[in-house]
């Protein structure tokens, strides 16, 4: 009786653990869960990061600092090297190469916007494979990615000159301007260009993406450390232009294309392009200003387009073949004899683009460019 009794003890205190061990067991199980799900909560509210490739470059510079300014917070810019400037910032740096796409890969992670503005602006053909491959390769590097790591908005930067650029001047072509690929080229940085567009139209599209790309004409403005846009100022101020062309161009302050980048990534619409320009004036006009900002004489001559063209290739040939630097560029002299004109209405109307006065650009580039690369403040 007694060995009965301590039996049914002994089942009930076993039955007790038991059912105090499932109790536990459902505890833990839903505290599991809650972690999980307070986890995934934290992983969904980490906030998205905006990229910028190009970050460091004269317009990637002013278009970081403006969105830093407007209170963005997660920039990440893929670039090359370390920018002491944009640790200050607090801007994220990823390492890598546009043209590397295991660095493309890397660079997408957790981002929901890319400002694409990676390039080399170059007129020497020699450096035609490194702009195919930035401008081409690493585009479609970057628009896959882009697709495959979830991002919805890529606001890309071209040039105005692959659709404005004519050879008479008497109108200014818009965004419906069928691109003159005979002109175009002729030259390897707008051939580039050309087919960089057609990538990124071709590579990010689908239900739920958006390509915006923006199309500026030369960019003029302080802070062009490599001179990638300006050179044509600096060298106004050297002396080193020996006559005028007969061409014209279309210029446009960097500042006001970021802020028109800014705009876009918001009011942008897919598939579109925005031609973005302040004026539209001949050469002549051009260094007529700048003379009467900096005080340094316009050239007097002006010669016959094909006359400017066949002279700068011979001397350029004369300077090669006894392995000088030469004086001039061919390659330049027979850009500058076109007409980069542009209709700029179409970002006035839908991204609010209002370009600054020119005069105040002009000003503004020629005090950078003296203080920077002749030891010299002009208004001094």
């Amino acid at each position: 009786m007694v060995s009965l009794m301590a039996t049914k003890k002994t089942t009930k205190a076993q039955t007790t653990r038991a059912t105090t061990k499932k109790a536990t067991t459902k505890k833990t199980a839903k505290k599991s869960v809650a972690l999980t799900e307070e986890s995934t909560a934290l992983t969904k509210r980490t906030p998205s990061k905006i990229l910028i490739t190009g970050g460091t470059g004269f317009l990637g510079s002013h278009l970081v600092r403006q969105l830093i300014d407007a209170g963005v917070k997660n920039l990440r810019v893929l670039s090359t090297s370390s920018n002491l400037w944009l640790k200050e910032l607090d801007v994220e740096i990823v390492r890598g190469s546009i043209t590397n796409a295991e660095d493309v890969s890397n660079a997408v992670k957790d981002v929901k916007e890319i400002y694409h503005l990676a390039g080399k602006v170059s007129r020497d053909e020699e450096d035609s494979r490194k702009m195919h491959d930035i401008h081409v390769k690493g585009t479609r590097f970057l628009c896959d990615a882009a697709k495959s790591a979830g991002v919805k908005s890529i606001v890309m930067a071209s040039t105005s000159g692959t659709i404005a650029v004519t050879e008479n001047g008497d109108f200014y072509p818009d965004e419906e301007y069928q691109p003159p690929l005979d002109i175009i080229t002729r030259w390897a940085y707008y051939a580039s260009k050309f087919y960089q567009e057609r990538v990124a139209v071709d590579a990010f599209n689908g239900k739920g993406l958006r390509l915006v790309i923006l199309n500026p004409s030369l960019l003029l403005g302080p802070g062009d450390e490599r001179l990638s846009s300006t050179k044509i100022i600096l060298d106004f101020l050297s002396r080193k232009v020996p006559t005028t062309p007969s061409g014209g161009l279309s210029f446009v302050d960097a500042r006001d294309v970021a802020a028109a980048f800014i705009t876009a990534m918001e009011k942008g619409k897919h598939g579109e392009k925005y031609l973005l320009g302040s004026v539209n004036w001949t050469f002549s006009k051009f260094f007529g200003r700048l003379e009467r900002i900096s005080g340094i004489s316009a050239p007097m001559i002006t010669l016959p387009s094909k006359v400017a063209v066949v002279g700068s290739q011979l001397i350029n040939s004369f300077y090669k073949n006894w392995n000088w630097a030469s004086p001039l560029q061919p390659k330049e002299i027979e850009m500058a004899e076109f007409f980069w004109y542009l209709d700029s209405s179409k970002a006035e109307n839908e991204l609010n683009f209002a370009p600054r006065d020119p005069a105040d650009t002009l000003q503004d580039t020629i005090k950078y460019v003296s203080e920077h690369f002749l030891g010299k403040n002009a208004f001094k």
